[in-house]
């Protein structure tokens, strides 16, 4: 049965409950909201954006200088997400799915309220937003979203069948692929159709948790002993080395059919650093798990993935470290920050690493720092002096 409904414009009258949406004082007392024809003139400023979470707020940086391009107020911890479209990040607050324009650069008041928001997966032509509290999914078309002008476009609901922390991805055909689980944990995924009808199933993946789509539209889902991968109408399982070998992110080229995920094999460890990784080869439905060399340890917030492919890492040695997805090998590394340890929870700022276009950009919150590393020659191209504490951070090209 056909359960989906339509909604339109979601304008954010919720998002102006929330602490402080607007923006404050750059140094010195400039506003940091540009408005009329300066705001156009730069909204058309080509170009990578970053953004920062830290406690209260959200920074909008020029990918270039890293320069503070925008200071607003938020909550205390937000969640950061490219909403695929060159120009929005999708702001995860208590009331749902904020929009910041980067290009503006605005923390808007447009809302796509959601009571638990989680999830934020961008591919093809589409940007799918999911609500733990309900299992719902919201579907919106891309290229809608970055042409806003004031209202959110029309967007597609599919209700959720039970409540969990999911995730849902929609393929080029309209094919739907959305977790499953309940009060009881998280089981496994389904498949819908263009028209939701449900076409094939898996619940073998306890804890199923975060997706990733490689080359050929095959799509992986971490498990606690292994993965799923679906392939043109197929769900093959491939499992960990491991009993307990949990997958829960995966971080993928959409021009490789080679996915690094990340890898536990502990369940009784304490804190957040992982010392192994998993490749994941979505054409031959293998799975290898990698152990990292003594002293480089990882959280999931320190893995993209590169202009070639490759993977990089932000090891707990300071060191960036360039990864070979066909063998897990590295084959560079290159200090960047101090040696840090792992977080006391995961929400906590540590260093993490997001990739926009041949930049990796690297936080370092003990010093309130970013770092640019430019991939395509394996060297620092700066360091800049932040005015909070970095958290989350989104990358835009």
């Amino acid at each position: 049965m056909n359960r989906t409904v339509r909604i339109s414009a979601l304008v954010g009258v919720a998002a102006l409950a929330l602490a402080g949406c607007s923006s404050t004082a750059a140094p010195g007392g400039a506003s940091t909201s540009p408005s009329g024809d300066a705001a156009a003139e730069t909204a058309s400023v080509d170009g990578a954006r970053i953004a920062i979470g830290y406690e209260g707020g959200v920074l909008v940086l020029g990918g270039d200088e890293l320069e503070v391009l925008g200071d607003f107020d938020s909550e205390d911890f937000i969640r950061l997400n490219s909403a695929g479209d060159g120009r929005h990040v999708m702001v995860t607050t208590s009331a749902g799915f904020q929009l910041l324009d980067v290009r503006q650069p605005e923390l808007t008041d447009l809302l796509v309220p959601a009571a638990t928001a989680g999830h934020v997966v961008v591919h093809g032509d589409t940007t799918v937003l999911y609500d733990d509290a309900t299992s719902d999914t919201t579907i919106f078309d891309t290229a809608e979203l970055a042409s806003l002008d004031g209202s959110l476009p029309e967007a597609e609901v599919v209700p959720g069948v039970e409540a969990h922390h999911g995730v849902s991805v929609e393929l080029e055909d309209g094919t739907l692929l959305t977790t499953v689980g309940g009060e009881a944990g998280r089981t496994g995924i389904r498949v819908l159709d263009a028209d939701r009808t449900e076409i094939a199933t898996n619940a073998d993946c306890p804890g199923v948790h975060g997706e990733g789509t490689a080359e050929g539209e095959r799509v992986v889902f971490g498990c606690e002993n292994g993965a799923l991968i679906y392939d043109g109408g197929e769900i093959t399982k491939v499992t960990s080395p491991d009993a307990y070998g949990r997958i829960g992110n995966a971080y993928v080229s959409a021009e490789s059919p080679l996915v690094v995920m990340d890898y536990k094999d502990d369940p009784d460890a304490e804190g957040y650093l992982l010392r192994n990784i998993a490749l994941v080869d979505t054409a031959s439905k293998t799975l290898e798990k990698v152990a990292l060399p003594a002293g480089v340890e990882y959280t999931f917030r320190g893995v993209a993935r590169g202009p070639a492919g490759e993977a990089v890492l932000i090891g707990t040695d300071g060191s960036l470290h360039w990864i070979d997805p066909a063998d897990g090998s590295i084959t560079k590394s290159l200090p960047v920050i101090d040696a840090w340890e792992g977080p006391a929870e995961w929400q906590a700022p540590h260093p993490a690493v997001k990739v926009a276009g041949d930049i990796a950009y690297v936080t370092n919150p003990a010093d309130s720092e970013i770092v640019a590393v430019d991939l395509t020659t394996g060297e620092i191209a700066q360091t800049v002096k932040l005015p909070h504490v970095p958290n989350e951070i989104a990358a835009i090209s």
